[in-house]
């Protein structure tokens, strides 16, 4: 069974850093890419960072320049390294490994970890 746990959350003050963390258990087939989603209050679910197998790594300008996503291929952990961070970032993150079975693409997510950034 496929089990992905998010951890690393917390209070942090503006201009602060967090680096939060996505652990992966169970055995999962041709992923095509894993990323970092948020949700904040009253919000839709938006993306925060994406990588793909190949490395490539893809953010909104929102996060652009502040935020790192990085993977251990070997264990398929991933990351989120996030620097400078502003109230608006405050939110639950997720953590998402995209996968593909007969042609479908599928996700498997985290049950989240909350980041408030606040004074």
């Amino acid at each position: 069974q496929v089990q992905l746990v998010e951890s690393g959350g917390g209070l942090v003050q503006p201009g602060g850093s967090l680096t939060l963390s996505c652990a992966v258990s169970g055995s999962i087939r041709s992923i095509y890419d894993m990323g970092w989603y948020r949700q904040a209050p009253g919000k839709q679910r938006e993306l925060v960072a994406v990588i793909s197998n190949g490395g490539s790594t893809n953010y909104p300008g929102s996060v652009k320049g502040r935020f790192t996503i990085s993977r251990n291929n070997y264990n398929n952990s991933l990351y989120l390294q996030m620097n400078n961070l502003k109230p608006e970032d405050t939110a639950v993150y997720y953590c998402k490994v995209g996968y593909i079975a007969s042609s479908v693409r599928y996700n498997y997510w985290g049950q989240g970890t909350r980041v408030t950034v606040s004074s």
